[in-house]
């Protein structure tokens, strides 16, 4: 962010998010006081992505709201992504059966990323962003992630992610993390409890296909109280659903 243009490129991509997440209409003032925006800067910029037909703009009400050409930036991705694949019919079928959260994600450099979650249906839940991204060594996800490289590379991706890591004390011993590493290669699971938040559980399983050449994890998570009882039966049920998938994407 330090020349105009790239904050702008920030800000226009941070609109668009503040939105998917408001899902609802809003005023100029409302949107500059979520995102901390000068008003001068904020007007400048919702006026632009009216003109460029991406808000639209309501003078009566004084509200904005993205066009369907929003939506057309990324209505393809899916496709492009998962093909014709079942994964979501997979994950709609596993979160009926749990009313646990059910995510899949894919490695992003140092991190593992949600590229699509069904939220937990419970009172006591974890709430996770589709998109938001954690560093590999800190979710059972990312140790499943890693398992599809060889040792050398999980050495280089523990150290890489450890550096991007904060707090520090955050940061995992590399012994213990190749250890789950290759545990999670050798069954295809891996689980955790207490991370990455407290009282909370994670089981996520490898899915026998590749997107665009990466890995992807099938992943559930609630809290630890409700998985933990359940684990293998929410194992076996995942490992069933996934059984009729196979082949790259």
């Amino acid at each position: 962010m330090s020349t105009s243009p790239v904050k702008s490129a920030v800000r226009v991509l941070e609109v668009f998010d503040y939105f998917r997440r408001e899902r609802r209409a809003r005023q100029l003032k409302d949107i500059c006081e979520a995102l901390n925006y000068p008003q001068s800067s904020g007007t400048a910029l919702l006026k632009n992505l009216v003109t460029l037909g991406y808000l639209s703009y309501d003078r009566t009400t004084r509200l904005y709201f993205p066009t369907l050409k929003v939506a057309a930036l990324g209505d393809w991705l899916e496709q492009a992504l998962f093909g014709q694949s079942q994964i979501f019919e997979i994950m709609r079928d596993l979160h009926s059966a749990s009313g646990e959260a059910v995510s899949v994600a894919l490695q992003n450099d140092v991190y593992m990323q949600y590229i699509h979650v069904i939220q937990s249906i419970h009172p006591l839940r974890f709430h996770t962003e589709e998109g938001s991204m954690r560093p590999l060594t800190l979710s059972a996800t990312g140790w499943v992630l890693m398992s599809a490289h060889p040792d050398r590379e999980v050495d280089r991706l523990i150290r890489r992610a450890n550096i991007a890591t904060q707090p520090a004390s955050d940061r995992q011993p590399m012994d213990l993390m190749m250890e789950r590493v290759r545990e999670a290669r050798a069954t295809g699971h891996a689980y955790a409890e207490n991370l990455p938040l407290l009282g909370g559980a994670t089981l996520c399983v490898m899915l026998p296909l590749k997107v665009q050449g990466r890995a992807v994890v099938l992943g559930m998570g609630g809290a630890l109280e409700r998985i933990r009882p359940r684990r293998d039966e929410y194992l076996q049920l995942m490992q069933e659903l996934i059984s009729s998938l196979d082949g790259p994407v």
